[in-house]
């Protein structure tokens, strides 16, 4: 009956998430993204803090693999906001 509960919390925060994220307008969507970036830094220190409490190598195994994930999330970020960040830069010898 637990695990019940958590596919379907599961799947209505998916579903949520889905809806909330396809009514933002394209035009604040990346800024939006980069702000957020700095919350899954959250994110990582979660997965750091739990792997080093983990007791069994499976348990670290996975805590390992959040770890990751969750820095491919930030470093992706990142990536996106300096490209948006350059497309305001203006170009020497130029108006834009």
């Amino acid at each position: 009956m637990t695990y019940f509960v958590l596919v379907l919390a599961f799947v209505g925060a998916a579903i949520l998430g889905y809806k909330l994220i396809s009514d933002v307008p394209s035009l604040i969507h990346t800024p939006l993204m980069s702000g957020m970036n700095a919350l899954s830094g959250i994110t990582i220190v979660g997965s750091i803090s739990t792997t080093a409490l983990a007791l069994t190598t499976g348990s670290q195994l996975v805590g390992f693999l959040a770890i990751v994930l969750a820095m491919i999330n930030v470093v992706g970020g990142f990536m996106v906001t300096d490209r948006m960040l350059r497309m305001f830069k203006t170009k020497k010898g130029g108006k834009s």
